[in-house]
């Protein structure tokens, strides 16, 4: 049997892909243009507590609202759970009754300060804040659940404190936060002994350290 066509057909084809080899290294990839974007994302810095201020509103239950400022300090045990003392006080209002009969005050001036003091643990719910295509902020939605005390009329009473607030970290050791809490505490001042919700909502600012 002849082989010679057969060879010839070898040498060719073994000649084509070396040709083609050739072509491909020296022809240069197309790489795709993407335009990177730098993003700004704020952390929390590497130290775990947390000293803030703030101020807003509260609704003492049978009074009217009043203007409340207080300081808070806390430790973020991990990323996700932290631990909150909180300390704040206000002077209560006059009830409806005060207000519509101009009769005689419940409570003297002293007795109408609202203070409190509490301990909570939080839990963060972690997201971001997308000012702009480069700019980006990392946030929490966090819930509370403490214990403290009250003064208010002439009272001391314990507290349970309910709360949740939403916290904007705009650079890693600087955040400001909203806050809105229920302190619920037993109180008989006007009348009946009962359970009384207080709502509050504040806007603070934060400095971790």
């Amino acid at each position: 049997m002849d082989f010679r066509p057969f060879s010839f057909l070898l040498i060719g084809v073994a000649a084509l892909i070396e040709s083609a080899g050739a072509y491909a290294q020296q022809t240069p990839l197309i790489e795709p243009d993407l335009d990177r974007r730098e993003i700004r994302e704020a952390d929390i810095d590497n130290e775990n507590f947390e000293i803030g201020v703030f101020a807003g509103q509260v609704s003492i239950e049978d009074f009217s609202s009043s203007s409340i400022v207080g300081v808070t300090l806390g430790y973020h045990i991990t990323e996700n759970i932290f631990a909150e003392a909180s300390y704040a006080q206000a002077d209560a209002g006059e009830t409806s009754f005060e207000i519509l009969s101009g009769g005689a005050p419940f409570l003297t001036e002293d007795e109408r300060e609202y203070r409190y003091y509490d301990l909570s643990v939080g839990y963060n719910f972690n997201g971001e804040l997308f000012v702009t295509d480069s700019i980006v902020y990392n946030t929490d939605f966090f819930v509370t659940l403490g214990g403290g005390n009250t003064d208010f009329g002439g009272e001391s009473q314990f507290t349970l404190s309910l709360g949740a607030g939403y916290r904007v970290l705009i650079t890693d050791f600087f955040a400001v936060r909203l806050d809105m809490r229920d302190r619920i505490f037993n109180s008989e001042l006007i009348g009946e002994e009962k359970d009384t919700h207080n709502l509050q909502y504040t806007l603070g600012a934060t400095y971790f350290f």
